[in-house]
Parts: structure tokens; sequence; C-alpha cells
């Protein structure tokens, strides 16, 4: 062990004797060391198979991810090893605040222009259709999903979210109906079979593009559903209801204002947006926003989660719409990302037959196990808002016990 590993080595040891979230059995070597209170209910048991590990450490998520990938270490218990992770940076939130406008200043966080947002979807979605079919349930709907009871099925569950969505948007056969991020098509789909209204659905990827026109086609629905190869940006039109689910987490920091401006310039006066949106806690955004996570560095460029208070400052200070309903969905995302996961997992055959490689499963791999314990651990969160242009008078009933418009 040369003297520059010993020394990050002991830095590592030293980090971890102050853990008090959880307990962690580290075996490194003959050596099997021991943090954390012995009665922790959360407990990940560490092995270590290469000194990278040690730097692997200091250079945070990223260089977690890659080691893990390479197989530099080995865990019992991913979700509950990051869940103390989680449980513990808390305590340092006040402290990475006041050095986040530093970090920010010298960071190389991509913009998302249209340029750069096409770029960094594409490095994301246009992986393959097939890769997501691995994961994904029959549906292909790549976001949290909505368990009305424990015996649901993943699929079950997303239909039950999409109805959620649509239901709380009022859907009639009359309303023309705008999606900002197609995703797969699901949730158009959904709407323009179950509902009848018209749908016009974007996405800045050519994979999913392609994917959805073959699927619409194939439901006979072409004629109620356009897709377009549009930026938010570049939207033009007017209509009734608008909804994005989860798209907004791509869109940039320096660019939710605009979001929001653009989809209030788009609905009608009396017009209701449905927005799903991934968060991040409110007194971590200013951290997160300066952060080369290995998300945003190794899985999605780009990606920056806004809080529910960014959200409802947008809001307010960028377009005339209000928000009249808001429900948290945080605890089904978990259930979501394990069911994920296990289907991962499953199919690790067919992961290879793609083409791709052990690293790559085990990076998607880690990628799950992190999402899991982030909302485990409400680190992140998932809510539904519900907002409505000026002119909308009548009241839409949205809770998720009951609804119907009325």
């Amino acid at each position: 062990m040369g003297l520059g590993t010993a020394t990050t080595r002991q830095a590592v040891l030293l980090l971890l004797r102050g853990v008090r979230a959880g307990r962690i059995e580290l075996v490194a070597g003959r050596e099997c060391l021991t943090f954390g209170p012995s009665d922790a209910p959360l407990n990940a048991h560490v092995v270590v198979l290469s000194p990278r590990f040690w730097s692997a450490c200091m250079r945070g998520s990223s260089g977690l991810a890659d080691a893990y990938a390479d197989r530099a270490w080995e865990c019992d218990d991913v979700v509950s090893l990051v869940r103390i992770a989680a449980r513990e940076i808390r305590r340092l939130d006040g402290l990475r605040r006041r050095v986040a406008p530093v970090s920010r200043k010298f960071s190389r966080l991509p913009r998302m222009t249209r340029a750069g947002s096409r770029r960094n979807v594409a490095a994301h979605y246009d992986a393959g259709n097939d890769l997501f079919a691995l994961f994904l349930d029959e549906t292909m709907t790549y976001s949290c999903a909505y368990f009305e009871s424990e015996e649901s099925t993943l699929e079950e569950a997303q239909v039950a979210k999409l109805d959620l969505a649509c239901a709380k948007l009022a859907l009639t056969p009359d309303d023309h109906l705008l999606e900002i991020g197609s995703g797969w098509g699901s949730l158009a789909l959904h709407a323009a079979s179950r509902y009848g209204c018209r749908v016009t659905t974007t996405t800045i990827s050519r994979e999913q593009r392609a994917a959805t026109l073959r699927r619409v086609r194939a439901a006979g629905l072409s004629d109620r559903i356009t897709v377009l190869f549009d930026d938010y940006r570049d939207l033009r039109g007017r209509f009734d209801k608008l909804v994005s689910i989860e798209m907004i987490e791509g869109v940039g920091w320096q660019y939710f204002d605009t979001f929001f401006r653009c989809c209030s310039d788009l609905l009608a006066p009396d017009g209701l947006m449905m927005l799903q949106a991934i968060v991040i806690e409110d007194r971590a955004y200013e951290v997160d926003k300066a952060t080369n996570s290995f998300i945003m560095s190794r899985i999605f460029p780009g990606a920056c989660l806004p809080s529910r208070a960014v959200i409802e400052r947008c809001v307010r200070d960028s377009t005339d719409m209000c928000v009249i309903d808001t429900e948290d969905i945080t605890a089904h995302y978990a259930s979501t990302l394990q069911q994920w996961r296990a289907r991962w997992h499953a199919n690790a055959d067919r992961i290879a037959a793609l083409g791709g490689d052990e690293r790559l499963a085990r990076l998607w791999d880690f990628y799950f196990a992190w999402c899991e314990a982030g909302f485990r651990e409400r680190r992140t969160g998932d809510l539904q808002v519900l907002l409505a242009k000026p002119g909308r008078r009548t009241e839409v009933t949205a809770q998720a016990g009951e609804r119907v418009a009325r």
C-alpha cells in the first residue's frame, strides 16, 4: 500500500468513526472494523476488494459509484448504506450551504440550453428502448407509480398513477391536452383512449419519439395523438390542459422560471396543469444544484432537482397560475424503485445479450439503490402539483380518495 493510499485510508476511517446514524461493518483484507452504535436499526456490511476504494470515498457519490461498478467494493445492503449516509450528511447541510456559492463558481455543470438539453437527454434515453424495457412494466412508464394496495403489480400501480393524473386534470373528450415529456407514450395513450381527449405530446429523445409513434399507430390513435420532437421552449398554441410528469428534473436550475412561464403561456385562460416532480429537500437545494453528483455525471447529465419552495416561487413569480393542490407520493417511489431494481437483477442475462457489460449493470444497480434510499429517507421526494389559471372557476377535487371534478 502506497503512502498516498495509506493516508487516504486513514482519512476515510476517521470519517467513519463519526458515524452515528447506523452501523457499518467494514472488511478490508484481514481487518474487520465496525462503526456506529451496535443497536442501530440500519446495518451494512462492506467488503473492500481494491485499494481504489479509499480514494473513491474521497470523490463523493461519483467515486463510490465508479468503484462499485468496477467491483472495488461490495455491500450486502446498498440501500441501507446510502440511507446511513443520507442521515449523516443532513448534519452537514448548514456548512455545505455556506460553501455552495463558492462551489458553483468553480463548477463546470452543463447548462440545459436547447442544444445541451437534446445532447443530455440523448445520453440517457437514447441508450435503447430495449434496455429500459428490462426493468419497466408493460406500459413503459419511467416515473413513480401509485400503489393503491400492497397487492398491486407494478403495471397496475403505473396505470393508477396515469389515471390519477388524468382525473386531477378533469379530462373530457372536448379537451386538448399538452404533454411536455412524452416518455414512451404511456400517458398520451391512456388519456386519449380512456378519456377521449386530443393529445399533443413532445419529447427531445429520438428513440422515445420513434417508439411512441409506433405505439400510437398500433393503438389506432393517430387521429387523436400528435407526437412532436420539440423543446418545450419552442412549443406554440393554446391548450385546455397541460401535464408534465418527471420532466422538470432535466430542465436545469437556470431555466426553472422559463419552464413555468412557457407552461403558463401555453394554457388557456381557464386551463389546468398537473406537474409531477422529483424534489430535493428545501434545505439541500442550494447545495444539490452546485454538486456534480454521480447521477448527473454518470446517469443523466444536467439533471437538477427543484425543491417544493422553488416550484412555489417560480409559479408565483413567473406565471399567473396558482397551486390548488399538492399530493406527496414519495412513499410510492421507494416501492417503484425496489421493483425496478428487482426486475433489473432478474434480467441480468438479457442485459449482457443487449451489449451491456457488467460495469453498466452494476452502475445502474447502484443508481436504483441510491434513489430508493433517498426516497426512503425523504432526502428526495415526489410531488403531484395541480395548478390553475386565473379563469378556472370550477372546483377540482384532487385528493387521492376522490377523483371527481365538479
